[in-house]
């Protein structure tokens, strides 16, 4: 049997990991001098409000490849083989890591790089957890997963650049020129790496621009979409119902935005996986 192993970046509730016996490595955060263990030492509403405090950016850290083999190894030893999808490799270390993780445990475990940062991750995971418990073959969950990850439309709506800007994504001098001319940015997802799709004028002009990339994307009829947020629920719950009026069998998942990928999204991030 398959068993799906994953990180804490997938955003997807310790609960749902839980229910499907999801092991997960946890990244490191550290704020200011405090240094925690994303979904064990830290809830995400904690940290947003330790990051709405912060002056400078946070720091992230991937988990060490012996916390991959441990993981692996308590697999193994059930005789089942690990299947760890981790966030993309062009975002972080965490894929590495895991690569030498399953060296150190002899090799056996499936490294999976997702090309993506939360819950376009955590969908990942959950299909192939939902694909093992009934008794998919690795190489099926394997194939689903390369299919799922090359059509997936990863849109990231801010809220605001403060933390981009922060991080050195956007310069300070693009950053000022958007606040002033009242500029949203919206992101998206290319093979794993984060790029600009478009900047728009006004809040409302926003909205309408998220709008149209669902309706482009529900032309698939995919079944399975995901959002995460950065404290707004509201403007996650409104994008969720405008997915289902387009695809009425769809399966919406809401989730918190943690601290590994809230950093870069700051308050009020969107992340949708459609």
């Amino acid at each position: 049997m398959v068993r799906i192993v994953t990180d804490s970046s997938c955003d997807l509730p310790v609960e749902t990991l839980k229910k499907y016996g999801i092991p997960f490595a946890s990244l490191n955060i550290s704020v200011d001098d405090m240094t925690f263990k994303e979904d064990i030492d830290i809830t995400p509403e904690e940290f947003w409000r330790l990051m709405g405090k912060s002056r400078e950016l946070p720091k992230t850290s991937q988990p060490s490849p012996a916390d991959f083999a441990g993981i692996f190894e308590d697999i193994q030893k059930m005789g089942e083989i690990p299947l760890c999808i981790t966030i993309s490799s062009k975002l972080s270390g965490t894929y590495q890591s895991a690569v030498l993780g399953a060296e150190m445990s002899g090799g056996k475990a499936i490294v999976f790089d997702s090309l993506a940062g939360s819950i376009s991750h955590g969908i990942q995971v959950l299909m192939a957890a939902r694909m093992a418990e009934s008794g998919a073959k690795l190489g099926e969950i394997v194939e689903a997963l390369e299919e799922y990850r090359k059509n997936v439309k990863i849109i990231i709506p801010l809220a605001t650049v403060e933390n981009i800007v922060k991080g050195g994504r956007l310069s300070k001098f693009q950053g000022s020129l958007v606040n002033i001319l009242n500029k949203k940015i919206i992101l998206h997802g290319i093979n794993g790496e984060v790029k600009l799709l478009k900047k728009v004028r006004g809040s409302r002009r926003f909205r309408e621009a998220i709008i149209e990339l669902i309706a482009d994307a529900s032309k698939s009829g995919k079944k399975i979409f995901g959002i995460t947020h950065v404290n707004n629920l509201e403007e996650a719950e409104f994008f969720a119902s405008e997915i289902r009026k387009r695809v009425l069998d769809s399966e919406v998942i809401i989730g918190k935005m943690g601290p590994a990928i809230a950093t870069y999204a700051g308050e009020g991030g969107l992340i949708l996986a459609l």
